[in-house]
This record gives structure tokens, sequence and C-alpha cells, in this order.
């Protein structure tokens, strides 16, 4: 699959950008457990061109962590156009369009999956990018806004004439939010309408193995985008890698393994943003790196309200005593 001159390989993996979530610390574990291609957290617009801090940061990216792309959202064509030329100097190898958030406070605003509701704006604002942008541009966005207009299959046609590289589809409504099944039936309708040259990259309900060879080998799309699943599980990416190429599931890493990323990760945290924000940043992922522990509640309590670095380590250290070592047929660490 190519995204412009970019080669990525048969069956890529994604990681999907998320809000407080592909942070550096988190992108450097998917990329050790094999995802080809990687998203800062989205960037809004205003906040670039304003200099605001939080989304200055966002542009950081490191070389281990390439390919990668930046993606911007906003309502506002010559905001989100000046943002291009700021995000293309940070070099990532894309940049992406947000057309998919649902969010209330973004969609309403008319960005994200708010340009949904108003498509003649959305090809203006493409148009404008891809003319501003030395790089490939791509697009993340949904089915439609609602059960009564999926127009997905329009809307791409009409994107990839104004040049985008590549097109993501999640395959919900914005209607929808995160709630009911994905429907990747569309998905597949857009990436097997003739008329469709640029890759498609499908996204929505892959949590397993399992379910990214179905979606690859019923929908034929070009790569996957994985969001929600992989968060407390970044060894998700290896495990479908080996799915795609062997046919046989991967036993999930003992608790021992999960202790060892857990602290990876927070020491990933630690040395880019500091305390306390790397504690708290930290939070979300440590509830899902441990979820379905039994007689877990104060532990977690404790970890997710310290905000002692070395008390944290110590519960980390405390969970691998209680709940096990490595896997008995296991040789070596999970990252070996």
């Amino acid at each position: 699959m190519h995204i412009g001159d970019l080669e990525l390989g048969e069956r890529p993996l994604f990681l999907a950008p998320m809000e407080d979530i592909t942070d550096p610390s988190f992108r450097f574990l998917c990329k050790k457990s094999g995802a080809d291609m990687m998203y800062t957290e989205f960037i809004s617009s205003d906040g670039l061109i304003r200099d605001g801090a939080k989304s200055v940061k966002k542009l950081d990216i490191f070389d281990y962590e390439r390919p990668m792309g930046i993606q911007l959202y906003g309502h506002l064509i010559e905001s989100m156009v000046e943002a291009t030329h700021l995000a293309v100097a940070a070099r990532p190898e894309i940049i992406d369009i947000n057309y998919g958030c649902p969010v209330r406070k973004i969609a309403n605003r008319g960005a994200g999956a708010g340009m949904l509701a108003n498509i003649p704006l959305m090809m203006e604002m493409t148009k404008a990018i891809v003319e501003a942008s030395p790089l490939p541009v791509t697009v993340k966005t949904r089915l439609g806004w609602d059960d009564s207009s999926k127009i997905i299959v329009e809307v791409a046609e009409q994107l990839q004439d104004l040049g985008i590289s590549a097109l993501t589809i999640h395959g919900r409504t914005r209607a929808q939010m995160y709630k009911g099944s994905a429907d990747w039936t569309l998905i597949g309708e857009v990436k097997n309408n003739p008329r469709m040259k640029i890759p498609i990259i499908g996204n929505g309900d892959i949590t397993t193995p399992l379910e990214a060879k179905e979606a690859f080998e019923r929908f034929g799309v070009d790569g996957i985008m994985i969001g929600r699943a992989a968060v407390g599980k970044p060894w998700l990416f290896a495990h479908t890698k080996h799915y795609l190429e062997h046919g046989k599931e991967l036993p999930d890493p003992s608790v021992s393994e999960k202790v060892d990323m857990a602290k990876l990760q927070f020491e990933k945290s630690l040395e880019i943003k500091s305390e306390p924000v790397g504690i708290y940043e930290m939070r979300r992922h440590f509830s899902n790196y441990f979820k379905g522990l039994p007689h877990f509640k104060e532990m977690r309590l404790k970890l997710l309200t310290t905000l002692e670095v070395e008390e944290i380590f110590s519960l980390l250290e405390e969970i691998r005593n209680k709940y096990g070592e490595s896997r008995p047929d296991a040789s070596g660490s999970f990252w070996d």
C-alpha cells in the first residue's frame, strides 16, 4: 500500500489519532509492537495558529515513530490552511484532515464530523489544504451525519477528485458517536467502487486479530486503523500481524509482561511530560492494562490517585507479585 511515495507494505495497521491518548509515550509502545503508521493526537487549527502551548507541543515527532501523520481539525478554511503550513514545518510524512470526530463541542461548531452536515464546505476546505501542502493529504471521516444521510460513497469520490492520497472511514455516522456497531458494508462499497483509486483504510470495532483478518478479506480494504481497542493493549498490533501472517493467535501477555509494558510507558511519559502531567496522563492506560483482574479495586484506586512516582512503581511491582510472573511457555520478555 502506498500513500503518495510512502510505502507501507501489505495490509498495514494504523494507530488512530485519539485526544489525550496517542501521546508520544503510548505511540512508543505501539511502534515497538509493530504499528505501521501512527498519528499525533488531533490538533485544533485555531489552537495551533494562536500558538497555544498544548497544540504546539502535539507537533513533536520523534524519528523512531516514523512514518507519522499530523491530524488537524477546524471549521475555518483560512485557519486550517495556516495550520497546515505549521504542521508541514514539523516534518511529518502526511497531513491528515479530521472530518470524523463526533464530540459535540467540536461537531456542533462545524469541525470534525460536523463537516458531514456541510459537504460543500468540506470540499472547499479539502481543496485548499491539498493545494497548500507539499505533503500527501489524507482524510478521516464517517459514513454520514446520521442514518438518513449515509453519503460516504459520493463523498469519497469527491474527496479523491480533489487530490487526497488516502481515505480512512470510520463505519459509524456522527449521530451514532461510538454506540452501536460499525457498518463495514459501506466501507467495502467505497473500496470496491471502480472509480476509487486511492487506498481505503477501514476503522471501527477492530478489537481482535481475527476481526482484522476478516475485515481485510471480506471488505478488501488496503489498511486497518485500530483505536480504542489498543488502549492498554499495545501488543494488539504485534498479535494482529502474527495472525495475518501465520493464521495462529498468540496468547495474551502475562500480568508480569503487562507490568513491564506499563512501566516502560510510564517511564516515557515522565521523560517527555514530567510530573505531574506524566502521571495524570497515564491513569487511563493503567486502568486498561489491568482491566479484568479479580479483587483489583483497592489497588486500582491507589494506582489512579497517588502522585508519588516511587509509589506507582511499587504498586506495579505489587501487581506483578500478586497476579503472576511470565507465562511458563514464554522465553524472554514480550519485546525480545
